[in-house]
Parts: structure tokens; sequence; C-alpha cells
């Protein structure tokens, strides 16, 4: 029995690219996690129902070409506070293994209290959507911070939060249309994609997002937009450099430690900008006198 080949390096990252690709806005719901105000105040999240990520996975390898299998567990005899009384519960556990056909596998966790309705639908669908962020499906709705809005009657927002531009898909030409077409210089191109190895596809893929309004360095819009990338990837690159020199200075068993909360396991693989101003400040608080 043949073993199916695996997709070469530029295949990887054209399907790389497909899959980080942000989904339609109509596909886009808020989630309230907290609220404030005698329920008249939201603090929200978006995400995406799965059928999104399905649908998205069908598309790049058609039905056959990607598997998921899940494995479930509970914990019985835990309590926790629920609307103001304290009620003896457990937890549904859910791992999710998600397999690309020739690419590779990745997996998730998700868990939900016992007591609250579809318990084991929203762990299986927590960890499913977490197996698929490590493959960069979904992985921006990460990065796009919680706000707070009013509430109706039912707890619902009132108007949702309008999402961010390089939260939106791009048009057919890869770019906004918002955005004016205009010359570039391929030298630039160039230089911008030499930072993705620096930088890890994490920090990389957010900037072209943010600052480029591409979702691929050769087709960010116009000159004004390579300049901003590169400024941006500039001064990533210098966050790292200030990361690696304050691990010097306080020992590599703190920035281990840190490394740890962020469940990683090295400083290449930083997810966001928001991580890594986590680490150069956390790094910066630890003066050498404390770690002394």
């Amino acid at each position: 029995m043949t073993t199916a080949r695996k997709f070469s390096v530029e295949e990887q990252r054209k399907l790389f690219a497909l899959l980080e690709l942000p989904f339609e806005p109509a596909e886009i719901k808020w989630r309230v996690i907290r609220k404030a105000q005698r329920g008249r105040r939201g603090l929200v999240l978006p995400y995406a129902d799965p059928r999104a990520y399905t649908d998205r996975l069908n598309q790049l390898f058609t039905p056959a070409g990607w598997s998921r299998t899940y494995a479930l567990s509970t914990v019985s005899n835990i309590s926790r506070r629920y609307e103001g009384r304290t009620i003896t519960t457990g937890k549904v556990l859910v791992n999710c293994v998600l397999e690309l056909l020739r690419l590779g596998s990745h997996s998730g966790n998700g868990e939900e209290w016992a007591d609250q309705e579809c318990a084991a639908t929203s762990a299986e669908a927590q960890a499913f959507k977490r197996a698929c962020s490590c493959f960069g499906l979904g992985r921006y709705l990460y990065r796009i911070s919680e706000r707070w809005v009013d509430l109706d009657h039912r707890g619902q927002p009132v108007k949702v939060p309008k999402l961010p531009l390089w939260a939106l898909p791009p048009t057919t030409d890869g770019t906004y249309a918002t955005d004016p077409r205009g010359p570039i210089d391929q030298k630039v191109t160039v230089r911008i994609e030499s930072f993705r190895p620096r930088l890890g596809d994490g920090v990389f893929t957010e900037i072209l997002f943010r600052a480029g309004h591409s979702h691929d360095p050769k087709m960010i819009p116009n000159a004004t937009r390579q300049k901003l990338v590169l400024e941006w990837m500039e001064a990533a690159e210098r966050g790292f450099e200030k990361v690696r020199k304050l691990a010097a200075e306080v020992g590599a068993e703190h920035l281990e430690a840190i490394l740890a909360s962020l469940k990683l396991q090295s400083v290449e693989q930083t997810p966001s900008l928001e991580a890594l101003r986590f680490l150069v400040d956390t790094l910066e608080s630890i003066t050498p006198q404390q770690v002394a």
C-alpha cells in the first residue's frame, strides 16, 4: 500500500494561507462572557459555528481529505458557584485530534460544566476549534479584543461590534476594497517575506492582517502598506531581541516559567504581538534584585 505524498513546502504555505483567511462576517457571532450594571452591559467575544470550520476544511481538502476523533471523559463531585448559590456538579472533558491528509495532525482540548445544557456538544466544539486553530483556521478570532456592549432584556447584544478590517476576508484579488491599488516595491516584498522564519507564523501573519491588509506579502495593496508592514515587523524583531536579552539577564528558568504559563515551549512559538508584549513586560518586571 502506497503512502500519500506529503505536500511540498510551497503547497503547505499556500494551504496555510487559505486556512488562515477570516470567515465571512455573516458566520461570526458574539458571545456574552460577563455582565455588568445589573445585566444592562455585557463583555462580548466573537466566535464562529463549528460548521464554518468544517465548510472550510471540506472546501480545501474535500470531506475525504480530513478526519477528527474525540475522546471524552468526566470529572465528578466538583463544587462551584452558579447563580448565587453553591452547587455540586462535574465537568465534561473532550480531546479532539484533527488530521489533515498529507499535512499532519493536531489536537485540542475542550471542557464544560456538566450541569450546562448540551455540555458534551459544547466541549466537543471547543476542542475541535482549538485543534483547527493549530493549523491557523479560526486563529485570528483569538486576536480580536473583547468589547463592552449594551444588552437587551434577554441578555443579548443590542448591536454587535464591527469587526476590524484585518478580520474581514479579502476581495477576490486578495486585498480590501477600501485600499487603493498602487505600485509596490518587489525588493520590499522580499524583505517582508524574510521575516517569517524570524518572527514565526503567528506574529508574521498578524502583522500582515493588521498592517498590510493582506494574507500574502505579494498581495499587499500599495507601497504605503508595504512600508507600514516593514516597520511593524522590524519593531516585532526588536521585541524578540529584547526578550532574549532580558532572558539572559534574569536566567533561563524564569523565561521557561513564563513560557510555560503561555503553554509555549520556546520564544519562537510566540503566537501573537500581545503574547510578545506580555513576554517583554513580564521579564522587565523581574529585576536583578528580585532574581537574587
